[in-house]
């Protein structure tokens, strides 16, 4: 199924496996390429050394292409850029729009850069300074959202910018495809879905939890960090919204001290890292130091298995995905039976 996606990516399918952090490691990220899609490295979680050895543990895995998820406020965005130069990385993704500069900078190097909207406007500034292609998540995608979804955000950011869009928030199948298609993407991605499968290295007893789930236990929350985030609720969740400031202080402390010895940032550059989140908003200082150090309550529940001290992110989809099929599977299932309905389509019109 050829899409101006797969075109651009070299990829064989338009479907893109997200960066989430400490779930999108080497070896989903090389399971999810072999089988044709698009990987995503997430990089936010790991040490600029971590970086370097988990790319060429990627290469090691699969001749396909794949990219790398970056923040592109990071302190150290700089250095991490030239590691995806030096490793010959294809595809560069961010969370944030990255500035004009460091687009130009990659793209001298002939890397693709594909930023992560939540808003046409963002959307349309990102396109102006050269993005190649643009990632647009809905309301109902898990993690940082936004308010509007897919379905409305989707079509204005695809008359918006003439460049390919690719729909994210909602989708798990290929109905979902053929939908995003419709609405005038170049494929769609998907972070919640890649998590639920056998190649994902998240524990048994966080996938059980992920698949117990109804849409229901999807929530927004902002007492994680003061940003509209999606998760499942957690007892860890339902405490912060009930603590007051002085628990949530002492919690984030220590929770920032953790990721700053795994992180190998400074205490500065965290504090600095929360700030940009706060610029503009309205966030107190536990939320600061929350939002410098979010990786680690992921890191409770995606890599320690401890649901009851960790946030897990999470997309409204997981309340109708109920099985945990291999990547391979998982794609080949999504292309074939975006193939049905289009086939099934072009018999409804050939009908009239």
């Amino acid at each position: 199924m050829e899409t101006a996606l797969t075109r651009l990516a070299g990829v064989r399918h338009p479907v893109v496996q997200t960066g989430m952090g400490w779930v999108a490691g080497p070896r989903l990220v090389s399971a999810a390429a072999n089988a044709g899609a698009l990987g995503i490295l997430a990089s936010a979680t790991m040490s600029p050394d971590r970086l370097r050895d988990a790319i060429r543990e990627v290469r090691s895995r699969t001749d396909a292409p794949f990219g790398v998820n970056l923040r592109a406020d990071a302190a150290d965005a700089p250095d991490r850029v030239q590691i995806m130069l030096d490793e010959g990385v294809r595809v560069a993704s961010f969370a944030l729009a990255p500035s004009a500069e460091l687009i130009a900078r990659l793209k001298e190097a002939g890397v693709v850069v594909i930023p992560s909207v939540g808003a046409r406007r963002h959307a349309e500034k990102v396109a102006a300074w050269g993005a190649d292609a643009v990632i647009v998540q809905g309301g109902e995608g898990g993690g940082h959202t936004g308010e509007v979804a897919t379905s409305v955000l989707l079509p204005q950011v695809v008359d918006a910018v003439r460049i390919p869009v690719v729909a994210a928030g909602g989708f798990f199948d290929g109905r979902g495809l053929v939908a995003a298609l419709a609405y005038g993407a170049a494929g769609v991605a998907m972070g919640t879905r890649f998590l639920l499968t056998s190649d994902s290295t998240v524990p048994d007893a966080v996938k059980a939890r992920y698949l117990a789930a109804t849409v229901r236990d999807v929530t927004v929350t902002q007492a994680v960090d003061g940003l509209p985030h999606r998760m499942l609720r957690t007892e860890l969740v339902d405490a912060l919204e009930r603590s007051g400031r002085l628990p949530a202080l002492v919690h984030a402390v220590r929770r920032a001290a953790g990721f700053r010895r795994l992180s190998g940032l400074t205490w500065r550059q965290m504090v600095r890292d929360g700030l940009t989140l706060r610029h503009g908003k309205e966030l107190s200082w536990s939320q600061v130091l929350l939002a410098a150090n979010t990786p680690m309550l992921l890191k409770s529940a995606m890599v320690d298995g401890r649901t009851d001290l960790g946030v897990m992110a999470s997309g409204q989809v997981a309340g109708v995905i109920d099985d945990l099929p291999s990547c391979a599977e998982l794609v080949e299932r999504i292309v074939k039976e975006a193939e049905e309905v289009l086939t099934g389509l072009d018999g409804l019109r050939a009908a009239r």
